[in-house]
């Protein structure tokens, strides 16, 4: 995992330090996933506490009887101190059982299973499309440093950086639904009824989350790319007769990726937790619009379980990426030794 092992102990370091300077940085990323998850668990449950509504309320409607709304806070145990029902609520989280939706009067669990089908998909073809695309107009902006080229990829990066995702997914249903009726404009039909139909349904609102991603990604790489083409060993390289292709192939790309790495964690992370509205838009059955219509119904079981849960993806994430940085890069290992 940690690459070449051989370098760590010419700098001086034997192996035992080694291996003690990795036990201490998995252990403190750790403690701070724990400690971060355990901050959204907390702002979660204040959050739902605070918001207007009973949920026994919304169940029964408006006209149901006190006595009977009573009941239900009871049998649904909403009548219990704050801090009583918070710690009731994470001693089941630790032993993995989900709560049962007021809705749907299913197992959370269930239902974010059968959700992620979508949810992940569509997060995987975003990031693939915005890593290709990022990538090329990143390299070609650099390649073209202050000449045309350089400009408009960056203008384009601006324009898409700036344009909500919700107008650019009605924007792309008017065309490509609508007018040239290429796609659907919304629905899912199910892995079940053939893998093309669904990813045909997954295509318009993974480009519409990917715009804006590729955006930032493309003014990333650029930046990275630039900074990396200053470095002695390109012009070493370049010294000695390796044309400016090569270089950049060989030298350049490898080297300036590395902190790219770090952002497409995190781009993937907020496209797990971010696709709330291109979900709503194009009316798919992910993660996202099961919150929004937990959030609706008051179904706060669903709701404080499925942030949970997101928050610690993004987090799990966010710590493979750390593993990943430290791996590929020997000056982040040298540094937390």
């Amino acid at each position: 995992m940690w690459g070449d092992w051989g370098e760590i102990p010419r700098s001086g370091l034997s192996y035992a330090a080694l291996h003690n300077a990795v036990f201490a940085f998995l252990a403190k990323r750790f403690a701070t996933f724990l400690a971060t998850l355990f901050a959204a668990s907390v702002l979660t449950f204040v959050a739902l506490e605070v918001l207007p509504g009973d949920p026994a309320r919304v169940i029964l409607g408006v006209d149901a009887p006190d006595s009977a709304v009573a009941a239900l806070r009871q049998r649904l145990g909403l009548d219990g101190p704050p801090l009583e029902r918070y710690l009731d609520w994470i001693g089941h989280l630790a032993r993995g059982e989900f709560g049962v939706s007021y809705t749907y009067s299913v197992p959370v669990i269930e239902l974010v299973r059968d959700r992620l089908q979508v949810t992940v998909p569509l997060a995987l073809l975003s990031m693939a499309l915005a890593a290709a695309l990022a990538l090329g107009l990143g390299l070609y902006a650099a390649a073209h440093h202050n000449r045309r080229g350089d400009v408009v990829v960056m203008g384009l990066s601006q324009l898409g950086i700036s344009i909500p995702s919700f107008w650019l997914s009605l924007l792309l249903i008017l065309a490509f639904a609508v007018s040239l009726n290429w796609f659907s404009s919304g629905g899912f039909p199910g892995w079940r009824n053939g893998f093309g139909p669904a990813l045909a349904a997954l295509v318009l609102p993974a480009v519409a989350l990917a715009t804006v991603q590729a955006a930032i990604l493309a003014r990333f790489i650029r930046s990275a790319v630039l900074d990396t083409m200053r470095e002695d060993y390109v012009r070493t390289a370049r010294a000695k007769g390796l044309s400016a292709n090569a270089t950049l192939w060989r030298h350049v790309l490898r080297n300036a990726l590395i902190p790219v790495v770090t952002i497409l964690g995190l781009q993937f992370a907020n496209l797990l937790a971010g696709t709330i509205v291109v979900e709503n838009v194009f009316a798919l059955p992910g993660i996202g619009r099961l919150v929004l219509q937990a959030i609706n119904n008051r179904d706060v079981v669903v709701v404080r379980d499925v942030v949970v849960l997101i928050a610690a993806a993004v987090i799990v994430i966010n710590f493979v990426v750390d593993l990943l940085y430290a791996a590929i890069d020997p000056r982040l290992r040298a540094r937390d030794v």
